[in-house]
């Protein structure tokens, strides 16, 4: 429905931001996104082919998730409807749903476009179903969460999901390009100006143009370099929650990072980790984890160091206390690895679920009373001590159960000792069991 502003053509002489004016109208104007929209591309076919299907579009803010949407109904000749999950609920859900059935008696298709997809509940994302499968709706949902853990696995099972590229410096360019050509001038920045603009944008294209209109309006008389860019501009802070995807995907980059022997990555991701607010505790926790995950006996001081990083930490709080995490970070990530303790421990603990009910031999048994003694308990046992190699290679295991050899160590720092040792006891116990 128009209203009275629309009639009247006032509200196309309304200000309106770069952003918005800049908005792509043809699909070959978006950019950074030709993993999708191009030739040949999962998106580029529906559009040739002009069968468009359902689908989820995962991606950072700023990177044309909208806009996409819109160009796909434009092109496909489907009634465009759009909902923010932010703003609506069932009551708009249903006047939505009404009207597309309504619209397709007349022959003509409704895609619905679904802002925040993922801040509806489980029983609002159940209610496009019917909906969906029935071809009332096309649905197109834009979300900045995971959609594996935001999405009901029903909705997803009828949806495509396609990721979105945070735009790349080329992209970013591309948009500054296409600002300077719609303002009429060029930007008045220097060279590295430029580059510290795209910096700030942090690959959010809107973001982007938001911050050149600023500087555009701000009309300066001398062309602003990369400080005069981080004077009139407050920089945002990086994308992060911690409640969210990236905070996994920080946290495992780090310990990737870590067990691939590369103190500088790690120390990158544990800087973005800091610098996007994640609570350096949590990093900690994360660190004492992985010293004994995937170095464990390599290098036994791998533990004590993270754990006292971490009472560092603690005793001295931010910022100072976080030096001592980024000293434990590189020693773990300098350090040798092996995960034969953790691949070991887990072993075990399979084994131990299968045979739980399996009694230790008696003669490894404490007899501190007459009667244990007389059915047994302790008959046999050899005190390694007195052996003459300090090693008397009984069998430790419950009767009825193979020998297993849980823990392997790799021959990696300290485990090459460790390895040799157990080598040597195998070989005593190996003999001495031809001698029974």
């Amino acid at each position: 429905m128009s209203d009275l502003f629309q009639v009247t053509g006032l509200e196309d002489q309304a200000p309106r931001p770069l952003a918005d004016r800049l908005r792509p109208q043809v699909i070959e104007d978006v950019v950074g996104q030709d993993h999708l929209i191009a030739a040949g591309a999962p998106i580029g076919r529906m559009l040739e082919s002009r069968r468009i299907a359902s689908m989820i579009l995962w991606g950072p803010p700023g990177v044309g998730k909208t806009t996409i949407a819109r160009l796909i109904a434009d092109h496909a000749d489907l009634e465009f409807v759009q909902l923010s999950a932010v703003f609506s609920g069932v009551a708009d859900l249903r006047k939505a749903f009404e009207a597309a059935k309504a619209r397709r008696a007349t022959g003509r298709g409704t895609l619905l476009f679904v802002d925040e997809i993922h801040r509806f509940n489980r029983a609002q994302q159940d209610g496009f179903l019917p909906y969906v499968e029935a071809g009332i709706v096309t649905l197109i949902g834009a979300t900045t969460e995971n959609p594996s853990f935001e999405l009901n696995g029903a909705l997803l099972s009828r949806a495509q999901v396609f990721v979105l590229k945070r735009l790349d410096e080329a992209a970013l360019e591309g948009l500054l390009q296409r600002a300077e050509q719609e303002v009429g001038q060029h930007l008045p920045l220097t060279a590295d100006g430029r580059v510290a603009l795209i910096g700030f944008a942090d690959g959010d294209g809107r973001y982007l143009l938001t911050l050149a209109e600023e500087i555009f309006a701000a009309a300066t008389s001398t062309p602003l370099d990369s400080n005069g860019v981080a004077e009139m501009l407050q920089k945002r802070a990086p994308a992060y929650d911690k409640s969210r995807d990236e905070h996994y995907n920080l946290i495992s980059a780090l310990h990737k990072s870590m067990r691939g022997s590369d103190p500088d990555a790690a120390l990158y991701w544990l800087a973005r980790m800091l610098t996007g607010g994640e609570d350096p505790l949590y990093i900690a926790r994360r660190i004492v984890r992985f010293a004994s995950e995937d170095i464990g006996l390599a290098d036994p001081t791998a533990l004590m160091i993270a754990n006292e990083a971490m009472a560092t930490y603690r005793f001295l709080g931010s910022p100072e206390g976080e030096l001592a995490i980024a000293h434990a970070v590189v020693h773990l990530a300098t350090a040798p690895k092996s995960n034969a303790v953790y691949v070991g421990y887990k072993a075990a603990m399979s084994a131990a679920k299968q045979t739980g009910s399996l009694a230790p031999p008696k003669h490894i048994l404490n007899a501190p009373t007459k009667l244990m003694k007389d059915i047994g308990y302790g008959a046999g046992y050899a005190y390694d001590h007195n052996t003459e190699e300090g090693f008397s290679g009984q069998n430790y295991f419950p009767d009825g159960m193979a020998r297993q050899n849980f823990y392997a160590p790799q021959g990696k720092g300290r485990e090459r000792s460790i390895k040799e040792r157990l080598d040597y006891w195998a070989k005593i116990r190996d003999e001495k069991m031809k001698e029974i």
